[in-house]
């Protein structure tokens, strides 16, 4: 007789578990349906948030950022004095800094792939963006090149990401650079863009001398909106390259 009461209760208790567990699922469904979302998902949402984390990759949010004091400067100060010094009202027309392209050309790749990977990674340290790897147009018998074969790096840089490494470039690396005596001002393609080159990678103080220990040059290009020599040859100036000026030594 004991065991047939214990039965009741036993199905009882089966039924309050099974009314629990639909109630939770019903909470679950209603709060998917207004568009609220678990309390996990919350917290770890939140915590990307403090780390300044965005959607796309997990990268560092601009959002509210400070604006690189290049930039500034350039859009309040010299874009302003150059219209003034051109005498032109539409600023569309004045030249404007595109990209800065930033290329290494890695001859040993073809012998030994271990430099190449030591290449992408300090370009990728200097420009904050990963470089591309770039491949022979030809084949190269002289120089064991074959067409197809990884030889280099790149990385193209626009926006704010252009102006911090045009800062760092002029602010940091150049003051760097041993026995520097200035940029040649004629470095024009003819059609307004400047290139410039380093024989030296360290010049850039986030490399650290002991990991890079192998010499490796770079040219960097720098991309006008306008094809005029001498206006963009004006902005550089006004933005701080500071260009050769090769005076006349005086006989005695």
């Amino acid at each position: 007789m004991a065991a047939k009461e214990k039965q009741p209760k036993d199905d009882a208790g089966a039924q309050a578990g099974e009314a629990r567990g639909g109630a939770e699922k019903g909470e679950k469904s209603a709060k998917k349906a207004a568009g609220e979302k678990p309390a996990g998902e919350k917290a770890a949402k939140s915590a990307k948030a403090a780390k300044g984390e965005s959607k796309e990759g997990g990268r560092p949010s601009t959002r509210g950022s400070v604006p690189p004091r290049l930039k500034e400067r350039f859009h309040k100060e010299i874009l302003p004095g150059l219209a003034e010094q051109f005498g032109r009202q539409n600023r569309l027309s004045l030249p404007v800094l595109e990209k800065i392209t930033i290329n290494m050309g890695v001859g040993t790749a073809t012998v030994e792939k271990k430099h190449l990977e030591e290449a992408v990674a300090a370009l990728t340290q200097i420009a904050g963006q990963k470089a591309v790897t770039t491949l022979a147009r030809k084949s190269i018998a002289g120089f064991k090149l074959r067409e197809g074969q990884p030889i280099g790096c790149k990385v193209t840089l626009r926006g704010n990401r252009m102006w911090e490494f045009l800062d760092r470039l002029l602010s940091l690396a150049l003051p760097r650079v041993r026995d520097f005596r200035g940029l040649n001002p004629d470095a024009f393609d003819g059609r307004g863009n400047y290139s410039l080159g380093l024989s030296e990678q360290l010049a850039f103080p986030e490399l650290n001398p002991d990991k890079y220990t192998r010499p490796q040059g770079m040219n960097i290009s720098l991309v006008f909106s306008t094809d005029n020599d001498d206006e963009n040859r004006e902005v550089l100036k006004r933005l701080g390259l500071p260009f050769r000026t090769d005076q006349p030594t005086s006989k005695a």
